[in-house]
């Protein structure tokens, strides 16, 4: 199960993500972060201390907001993944496109 917790919407959208973003719950999740980012586009920040479990959905779902708030001139930024999640994006060199903070 997951949770979007949105810290701020203003100046940039700072959203924390806790649990587990998978197949099941990946459209869901990007639908309700797209809805968030249509009503007042600006930078999205995700805070992912307490992701617990993200698949290869959940990284092609970061792709798609990626590239989506790109076309805006926007970025998207991780931050405080745990060490076994960054490394599903440094192997699939997301780290190269996308903003990975410690």
């Amino acid at each position: 199960m997951q949770e979007i917790k949105v810290l701020q919407t203003s100046p940039d959208i700072v959203v924390a993500l806790s649990g587990e973003i998978a197949a099941e719950n990946a459209d869901e999740f990007y639908a309700e972060i797209r809805s968030l980012y249509d009503r007042k586009p600006a930078d999205i920040t995700f805070d992912c201390e307490k992701l617990s479990f993200i698949d290869s959905t959940t990284l092609g779902t970061f792709v798609k907001l990626l590239k989506c708030v790109k076309t805006d001139g926007h970025s998207l930024r991780l931050k405080r993944l745990q060490p076994r999640l960054k490394k599903l994006f440094v192997i699939c060199a997301l780290d190269t496109i996308m903003e990975i903070e410690a």
